[in-house]
């Protein structure tokens, strides 16, 4: 399967995430909602974006990122109107024990999870875009907070 990103003007084709595998429709549901997306049709927005640019929102990894047993959903979005030169929107959600779901980060950019662990055993998150310095950031147990910078797997600075 490939999916289509449409980024600022341009069309990128790319596989399908290794990992990613789909939820229960009740899952996949209350992940979008828990990322703050609203269903329009058979699609999710978080963004009002509605040019050519825009790709309404896909789960694109289903992996327990920290050991727990439970699931997390990496979620994406992209639009220029919304999510600016970077085009791409990101949010991490986690089911919990409870069952229900609960957003964990979202921002603007590129989600790459790192192999590198935070508190808990959360995985360090690399916050792509354009240049060649991007955000590290990791859980501190209570939220994602920049870490460092680094640009191909070594340090940088802004």
């Amino acid at each position: 399967m490939k999916l289509i990103i449409a980024m600022l003007g341009l069309v990128f084709s790319q596989a399908a995430p290794a990992g990613a595998s789909s939820l229960p429709a009740s899952d996949e549901a209350a992940a979008f909602k828990a990322a703050g997306f609203k269903q329009h049709g058979k699609t999710w927005k978080s963004c009002s974006d509605s040019g050519a640019s825009y790709v309404p929102g896909a789960i694109e990894q289903v992996k327990d990122l920290n050991g727990d047993g439970q699931p997390e959903a990496i979620i994406t979005e992209s639009g220029t109107a919304c999510y600016g030169d970077t085009g791409v929107g990101y949010a991490l959600v986690s089911k919990q024990s409870d069952g229900k779901w609960k957003l964990i980060t979202q921002g603007a950019g590129i989600l790459t999870v790192l192999h590198t662990k935070g508190k808990d055993g959360w995985p360090d998150l690399e916050i792509g875009g354009p240049g060649f310095c991007f955000p590290i950031e990791r859980w501190n147990g209570s939220a994602y907070k920049q870490h460092q910078l680094q640009y191909d797997g070594k340090p940088c600075k802004r």
